[in-house]
């Protein structure tokens, strides 16, 4: 409870705080985040990976704020660079080299699922800006194959990677996870079996609070609740993209559009890894999973996207009125 109450007083701070002072800051943030993620190589490995901080007091995912403060810094940076998005030396460079870090780090943790959530929110936010597709199509499709490579390298990632391409090519569940995921939805039926019913989650299905979180609530919600869910998430998608159609700088556009494609892409590879559709992944379910980390990034997330219509609004009625 305490990080949900956490989670709520963020988001109200960050709803009131005008997301323009974000662009002063946003390289100090960034810079903090990667020498945080750098001190991550070297903590203790949970799970066979060394992903959080401790503090003493608290402890943290860097990767996790990683995902908001590189979008504020590359909204910041396309809008100071202009057109010269368009030129690899004059401006794309810049931005692929904070990209190339702060993936680089994330990818030796090992934490391949976020990795590929950042670059992928990252060059979409490239794109969207601005920048060549013929530059971002060589540089991903190069990095989809050092990638790749570099995944099979991890005994984790190469594990799930091949009995995920196993599972297509012979049949049958992924592994012992998916399955019992797949029989969590189905006994959830049309309406569910009840809040605080899952039988699942009761030693069947790992991690039911957290990477497999949507399936419990498939199963205690049934069929109709699980699709509000989805509905719910591909609202908060397109209430974003009226938000970065309606805001008056380019900043701002870039940013609600960054906050909302991360959200609605977390919710949907969550959910792809529920029902089989893609290797197994450690991504929260926003809003919904267990992870203090996540619940408050992406708290913080969406009061930025509140706070961005609400200045949006503002500067819609000062108009109105000066007319």
């Amino acid at each position: 409870m305490g990080k949900v109450a956490f989670s709520i007083a963020a988001f109200i701070f960050f709803a009131i705080i005008p997301y323009k002072h974000y662009k002063k800051i946003s390289k100090w943030l960034l810079l903090g985040t990667v020498l945080a993620l750098f001190y991550t190589l070297f903590s203790p490995a949970v799970k066979g990976a060394s992903r959080w901080m401790n503090l003493g007091f608290v402890s943290f995912q860097p990767s996790e704020f990683a995902k908001i403060f590189l979008l504020i810094h590359l909204a910041a940076m396309i809008e100071n660079k202009g057109d010269n998005i368009k030129d690899f030396k004059k401006g794309l460079q810049y931005m692929l080299l904070w990209i190339g870090a702060v993936c680089l780090l994330i990818f030796l943790q090992p934490n391949v699922s976020t990795t590929i959530i950042v670059a992928a929110t990252s060059f979409i936010l490239l794109y969207v800006g601005g920048a060549r597709v013929l530059h971002l199509g060589g540089i991903v499709g190069g990095l989809a194959v050092l990638g790749g490579a570099g995944a099979m390298m991890f005994p984790h990632s190469r594990g799930r990677i091949l009995t995920f391409i196993n599972s297509l090519t012979e049949g049958g569940s992924i592994n012992l996870q998916v399955l019992q995921s797949k029989i969590a939805l189905g006994s959830g039926g049309l309406f569910g079996l009840g809040i605080g019913q899952s039988r699942q989650s009761d030693l069947f299905l790992p991690e039911p609070h957290n990477d497999f979180v949507f399936s419990v609530v498939g199963e205690e919600l049934g069929f109709f609740g699980a699709l509000a869910i989805l509905f719910a998430y591909m609202a908060i998608f397109f209430v974003g993209l009226l938000i970065a159609k309606k805001a008056k700088d380019e900043f701002g556009q870039l940013l609600a559009f960054g906050i909302s494609f991360t959200i609605v892409m977390s919710a949907f590879i969550h959910v792809a890894v529920g029902v089989g559709l893609l290797p197994t992944t450690g991504i929260t379910l926003p809003f919904i999973s267990f992870g203090g980390t996540s619940i408050i990034i992406f708290s913080i997330s969406l009061g930025i996207l509140i706070n961005i219509a609400l200045l949006a609004d503002k500067h819609k009625k000062i108009k109105k009125a000066r007319a």
